[in-house]
């Protein structure tokens, strides 16, 4: 039988495509864990996919890879979608396809499957890695492709004798390193906010809590102290952080079919890492530095989301990105609160806001009166000359 990889995620979707394909196809089913996933969860996934028909079942573990190759960059261009969403979903979905597509060049296999419809943003992300890594490859999606309804899925899979409970949950919770989205009948619409139930970490702490960020050339090394790499810093920091219910809100945004789209979101560490880092360059880079780096993170934010992931350009804007980073150095310090929280202040061996200079708005070390007046002279004569000429 011809060899078939699927992204395969214990859902409904990718169920129906699991069974169906088996049929005609020697079927290797994948899932990618970009974080969130726990042993339980996943030894679930996988005993649900051999009752699917699968002949092989892989989980990848990706956390550092995503890290590495996607966050790392993200929270170095401090990049927020619509200065909201700190792409939580999209970006998994780009490391996710690719170490899929890799996986089936590994294996030999001919075909890959998703189970994405033709409505969203998932399916650009994927075909479009898919064919641009491996174009030899055949991409087959079942629910896009027959136009399916969820209770004709079911009705399918009943009729193969798998009756699961498949019934949709009031919200659809996807949890990543780098934040969850949460999605339900409220954010079909423009009006109506989740309710506060709909976030899967609940307020369980009051009062407040500081915590310390350490940054070395722009990357999360340690919290309060303690060394570890930094995507165990993130998940340690959203540990904390979740008990304040820290992190919640929803994003509005152009979806890549052309749509507007809603989704709510919970992203403590995120936020935090993100804002955190951001009050750090503030105090450490120059301001050319700071205005360059927000257009081009933000064209590097707005690639990642539109499935540009593999465009040469991105690698361009990282080598800036990673050269922006070398005096980004310093502890951050953030006082917690429940669902919010502070920015305390830096400290930095690299903080441009030396005293050695001057004492902004007070006093200055560096010139004299005369040479500051010299200087405003010059400095306006662009705008005398204009106003002169032109009135």
């Amino acid at each position: 039988m011809k060899k078939l990889v699927i992204a395969y995620s214990g859902g409904l979707d990718t169920s129906y495509c699991a069974v169906s394909l088996s049929k005609e196809y020697e079927v290797h089913a994948v899932s990618v864990n970009t974080g969130g996933f726990s042993k339980e969860e996943i030894n679930h996934i996988e005993s649900n996919a051999y009752k699917m028909g699968v002949t092989t079942y892989k989980n990848i573990n990706a956390v550092p890879t995503f890290y590495d190759k996607v966050v790392k960059y993200l929270i170095f261009g401090n990049v927020l979608k619509n200065a909201t969403y700190p792409l939580s979903v999209s970006a998994e979905r780009i490391i996710q396809a690719i170490e899929i597509v890799e996986y089936a060049k590994s294996i030999g296999a001919t075909y890959i499957a998703h189970g994405s419809t033709g409505a969203g943003n998932d399916q650009v992300r994927f075909d479009m890695i898919f064919q641009t890594l491996a174009p030899g490859i055949n991409i087959i999606t079942p629910i896009r492709d027959q136009k399916l309804t969820r209770q004709e899925e079911i009705d399918y899979l009943k009729s193969e004798g798998i009756d699961m409970n498949w019934e949709k949950s009031k919200y659809s919770v996807n949890k990543g390193l780098w934040g969850t989205s949460v999605g339900g009948v409220e954010t079909l619409e423009s009006e109506k906010p989740l309710p506060s139930e709909a976030y899967p970490s609940q307020l369980k702490k009051e009062g407040e809590e500081k915590v310390t960020l350490t940054f070395k050339n722009g990357e999360f090394v340690a919290l309060n102290g303690e060394s570890n790499v930094p995507e165990i810093n993130i998940e340690n920091l959203n540990e904390i952080a979740s008990k304040y219910a820290i992190g919640r809100d929803i994003h509005v945004g152009d979806t890549i079919v052309g749509t507007k789209g809603r989704v709510g979101f919970e992203a403590a560490a995120a936020l935090i890492t993100v804002k955190a880092h951001h009050l750090l360059e503030k105090h450490t880079l120059t301001k050319w530095q700071l205005q360059h780096k927000e257009y081009l993170s933000s064209f590097y934010g707005m690639h990642l989301h539109e499935g540009q992931y593999l465009d040469p350009v991105m690698r361009d804007i990282e080598a800036f990105l990673q050269s922006s980073q070398k005096m980004v150095s310093g502890d951050v310090t953030v006082t917690l609160k429940p669902y919010h929280f502070s920015l305390d202040g830096i400290v930095s061996k690299h903080d441009l806001m030396s005293s050695k200079f001057s004492t902004y708005g007070e006093e200055n070390k560096a010139w004299t009166a005369d040479d500051a007046k010299g200087f405003i002279k010059i400095l306006g004569n662009q705008n005398k000359i204009y106003q002169q000429v032109n009135s």
